[in-house]
């Protein structure tokens, strides 16, 4: 986390020193993300010998983690409310013009590869307020001092062609293009943004921004070697040299002793001493097997994301269903309330606009409801039996919200009014009785 003064100026230098501190981050991220795309250190190791086995086997334990959690935790929308139906559709048309649902799903997985990342706010061309995601690789924020350490600045930068630093500094109140001038960074004058804020905000995967499979990396290693000496002595076994003892083999056939695999040893000519025969190491399966079994079961109980592909998953009950991820559930938990920071940040960027909603609701952002919805297997019938459980005890919209299959509980309502609605009224009576509604 990067803090800075609220009181001393942003000046070119101090972007450029921020800069160099990231940079020095930046390989950590390189290497999350390469054992993410399966380009594990196994396979940058040095080669054996020509002669020898060398199997390079990677078992992507980083990937299936990451997308198994976030399949479970982000693999439903995220469904966000407003009591007042005009805003609640102008958050809709903004979420739906944006293709929210996929950019809050790429910036889940993108904190729980690297342990957090960034969502990207502003104007289009036609004034539209438009956000991306992005990842730590060439963007940050950096923080005041404070005891509150609210965003002071937001950095995004690349290097050009001939390596020149070229960027974008973001500021509470205005834009700053930059460049690279001698040994420093100089400032271009800054554009106003008008959202009240650094429109570039942190997502986390957790308060220390830590990996979701970095607690497991040297394990994940450690199985992707263990594995590939495994395949190495059933190449080995396939391969076994054979020794011929007391009996001297001629000079074409000792000169295909290393093709051939074959070892002479000679000194008698008792053919009764002739030992013909293959050399064979020491078998250690059963404790390749053992530490094998051991270091998946270590993968996912340290990384708390459960093996759903487990034989004991498709025989679990209910109640021992929730046993089985209540660890995952707990990470959820936990990612859910940082999402939920992000997207109050978000919000109360876009209705800091008055071309978003008018000027007197710039504050309502606080009241919108955010739904997270766990990706598990649903027993539609039980719902259905706590739905109707729930009749005269909790509001009808409550006892909407127990249906998985509803996925607008306010638009279900409105279909179940309309479908109230008698329709032997006439237009009269059916003008007057929804004007009173």
């Amino acid at each position: 986390m990067f803090i800075h003064p609220r009181d001393q100026e942003i000046t070119g230098q101090v972007v450029l020193d921020f800069i160099t501190a990231h940079q020095a981050q930046v390989p950590r991220y390189k290497r999350l993300e390469e054992l993410y795309q399966s380009k594990a250190p196994i396979l940058r190791q040095e080669a054996k010998a020509n002669f020898k086995p060398d199997n390079r086997l990677v078992v992507n334990f980083a990937k299936y983690i990451t997308d198994t959690f976030n399949g479970y935790f982000i693999g439903v929308p995220v469904k966000v409310d407003h009591d007042s139906d005009d805003l609640d559709n102008r958050v809709d048309n903004f979420m739906r013009a944006n293709d929210m649902d996929d950019n809050l799903a790429e910036l889940s997985k993108m904190t729980s590869i690297y342990g957090h990342a960034y969502l990207f706010a502003y104007q289009d061309e036609q004034a539209q307020t438009c956000c991306t995601y992005n990842s730590p690789l060439d963007m940050f924020v950096v923080y005041d001092d404070t005891i509150a350490q609210k965003p002071l600045f937001a950095v995004r930068y690349q290097y050009d062609a001939d390596n020149k630093l070229t960027g974008q500094l973001y500021t509470t109140a205005q834009r700053f293009d930059f460049y690279q001038h001698k040994d420093s960074v100089a400032l271009t004058d800054g554009q106003p943004h008008y959202y009240g804020d650094v429109p570039i905000i942190e997502f986390k995967e957790n308060e220390e921004r830590q990996s979701l499979f970095e607690s497991v990396e040297t394990l994940i290693n450690a199985y992707d070697k263990a594995l590939s000496e495994k395949t190495n002595d059933v190449d080995y076994f396939a391969d076994a040299y054979m020794s011929i003892l007391g009996a001297e083999l001629d000079e074409e056939g000792i000169a295909h002793i290393r093709d051939n695999r074959i070892i002479n040893l000679f000194g008698t000519s008792d053919a009764s001493k002739i030992v013909v025969e293959f050399l064979n190491k020491p078998d250690g399966d059963n404790t390749q097997e053992h530490l094998l079994d051991r270091m998946e079961r270590l993968i996912y109980t340290i990384s708390m994301v459960a093996n759903i592909n487990d034989e004991s998953f498709g025989n679990a009950s209910g109640v021992s269903l929730e046993f089985k991820l209540q660890p995952m559930k707990n990470l959820a938990a936990m990612k859910e309330r940082k999402f939920a920071s992000g997207l109050n940040q978000l919000f109360k960027l876009w209705f800091a606009l008055p071309t978003n909603v008018p000027a007197n609701q710039r504050d309502e952002w606080a009241q919108l409801n955010y739904q997270f919805t766990r990706n598990i297997p649903r027993n539609l019938q039980d719902e259905a039996s706590v739905a109707s459980a729930l009749e005269g005890i909790v509001s009808k919209e409550t006892q909407l919200k127990t249906l998985s299959i509803v996925d607008n509980v306010k638009a279900e309502m409105q279909k179940m009014d309309d479908e109230s609605m008698p329709t032997s009224l006439s237009d009269a009576e059916l003008s007057t009785r929804l004007g009173r509604d």
